[in-house]
């Protein structure tokens, strides 16, 4: 009977360490690296509001408060994994009113008012790629950052231009094949 007792004793001494270790592992975990043995469920960088700091000082000072997603009138701000927020072009672009900036009260976001290292991509689902003319994307850019090349014989190819581009992702939810994407330039 005692040696009964002093087994279960022991069983709940170890599942309370247990408890504790996983609450304190989770507590310390880096959201970064949880796919880092699955690489294939790895998702792609993340774009973060305009002015937003270098990745990992931002999920470091960011409180996940929502507050420049309530700031962001165009409603291009989204709460994403983990809570952080990022940038969600499907609807509307980013016009640079930066309410964003002001309501970040930790500094997770700063001035200047920009996407920095990132450029508008253009997919092999491009009509124009297909031979079908579209020239949706450029006339959304207001940078003109996207011109169509002229093809002898065939349908003008869309080029980005990496100096011009601001990655407002106003080209991302109007283009009708979802070809164009945000990427780390």
């Amino acid at each position: 009977m005692l040696a009964a007792k002093s087994h279960g004793n022991v069983l709940a001494l170890i599942s309370n360490k247990a408890a504790g270790a996983r609450a304190q592992h989770n507590a310390r975990m880096d959201p970064g690296r949880r796919f880092l043995f699955r690489p294939s469920m790895a998702r792609a960088a993340v774009q973060r509001p305009p002015g937003a700091v270098a990745e990992p000082a931002f999920l470091a000072s960011c409180t996940r408060c929502d507050a420049c997603i309530k700031a962001c009138p165009a409603g291009v701000i989204r709460r994403g994994d983990g809570g952080f927020p990022e940038m969600d072009f499907r609807s509307a672009g980013c016009d640079a009113c930066g309410a964003c900036i002001p309501a970040c009260t930790v500094s997770a976001l700063r001035p200047p008012l920009l996407f920095r290292d990132w450029q508008a991509q253009i997919g092999a689902q491009c009509l124009a790629q297909q031979g079908v003319e579209c020239r949706v994307c450029g006339e959304a850019c207001d940078a003109a950052a996207i011109r169509f090349r002229p093809r002898l014989g065939g349908v003008a190819q869309p080029e980005v231009s990496p100096s011009a581009c601001t990655a407002c992702g106003a080209c991302v939810g109007v283009c009708p094949s979802g070809a164009v994407s945000m990427r780390r330039a």
